[in-house]
């Protein structure tokens, strides 16, 4: 049976608001109970595990990237069960608030699962993938599990969605490097948290993040929403990888339109 809380509005306070507007994040308690979790936490690893394109490469073996996480987009359209959960209209109603829009759009979810052991995710921003005309998108980081510091949970620079560095850098060693350093120079402060079970995290697509490795003997499991404004429309593509995720995720959409692709349904209307 549907938990009926993923469609509750959740309290968000005009102090949530603001603290969004300024740091770039926020990590939200309480959005998701033990309950609501558990219905979906096996279905979506399952899903992951099946669809996992290293399942027979050690880690060892693997490049920075792939030592980060295991990575599965558009879960929802290969489970009835995830689709669930990414439709959730408490989630986009939050992710519509803090945005301050009038509703959102799907770009896509992605379950990212980092392993026993798996390495650090460096530091990059994600909006470098997106060929989006603004900055109204942002990820929902839904952890199946609470995520100590040994977990490897998401760190951010605080207020770093306002500052332009790394936004020409895919996620790499180089994004890493570079974001470090204008940490560095730029006194930019890091702020990296436990989650709670039942903790989710909201930040834009132009945030500076990072995760730390999983230096536990279990994996850490984390679904992923990620929510455009729904009157976004397709930019030109500055990069082979906008093109690739044009490509991927709003196929039908031509420059300048309205990302109205059956891949884009609107998850959330203010209206409403």
């Amino acid at each position: 049976m549907r938990p009926k809380l993923i469609d509750e509005p959740y309290p968000l306070s005009t102090a949530d608001r603001e603290r969004f507007k300024a740091d770039g994040y926020i990590r939200l308690p309480g959005v998701l109970d033990a309950a609501t979790l558990a219905h979906y936490a096996d279905e979506i690893t399952r899903v992951t595990l099946a669809h996992n394109k290293y399942k027979d490469v050690p880690l060892e073996q693997r490049s920075t990237y792939g030592k980060a996480f295991i990575q599965v987009t558009n879960l929802w359209r290969l489970s009835e069960r995830a689709r669930e959960l990414s439709f959730s209209r408490r989630l986009a109603r939050l992710a519509t608030e803090l945005l301050g829009t009038g509703g959102v759009r799907m770009w896509h979810d992605q379950a990212l699962y980092k392993e026993p052991g798996g390495g650090p995710t460096p530091w990059h921003v994600d909006q470098q993938y997106w060929p989006m005309a603004s900055d109204r998108c942002v990820t929902a980081w839904i952890p199946l599990q609470p995520v100590p510091l040994e977990l490897g949970p998401l760190q951010f620079g605080r207020g770093s969605h306002r500052l332009d560095v790394a936004r020409d850098l895919a996620i790499s060693e180089q994004s890493d490097a570079v974001i470090r350093e204008a940490i560095r120079a730029q006194g930019i402060e890091v702020v990296c948290e436990p989650y709670a079970l039942g903790d989710v995290s909201f930040h834009l697509g132009w945030t500076l993040h990072a995760a730390l490795p999983n230096a536990a003997d279990r994996p850490r499991r984390v679904h992923t929403i990620i929510y455009m404004d729904v009157a976004m429309r397709l930019a030109e593509p500055a990069s082979e990888n906008q093109r690739i995720d044009w490509r991927a995720f709003t196929p039908s959409t031509r420059v300048g339109e309205v990302m109205d692709d059956e891949l884009n349904p609107i998850l959330y209307a203010a209206a409403e």
